[in-house]
């Protein structure tokens, strides 16, 4: 589904992190994270569900670095809640690290 299609719902957004694999229908799609931290930053309040991807193409930051991104903004308190976040990434020691941060975040926030 377009951008433009889920910024007039804003609310119950599902998100996708991937450079190659397309998007589930329904699910915003994001190849960068860039792209996604300028979008969670106005619109996590809407955000129900998540789904990473850690390799991203060569000379682009990996999906962990968005997760290491919001368990900072977690540390100091910049957000008190977090989606339900997976991981789908083919990488097994990249997914690992993500699951374990994602687990340090809900840690956090005692989930």
């Amino acid at each position: 589904m377009k951008l433009k299609n889920y910024l007039n719902e804003k609310h119950n957004m599902k998100i996708w992190l991937d450079d190659e694999r397309k998007a589930p229908s329904g699910w915003i799609h994001f190849k960068t994270v860039p792209e996604l931290i300028s979008f969670y930053e106005i619109n996590h309040d809407n955000i129900i569900e998540m789904s990473l991807d850690h390799d991203l193409g060569e000379n682009t930051p990996p999906g962990y670095k968005f997760l290491l991104w919001l368990e900072k903004k977690m540390y100091f308190k910049e957000y008190t809640s977090i989606p339900d976040i997976k991981v789908h990434s083919a990488n097994p020691v990249g997914k690992k690290r993500m699951i374990q941060t994602i687990n340090s975040i809900k840690k956090r926030l005692r989930i």
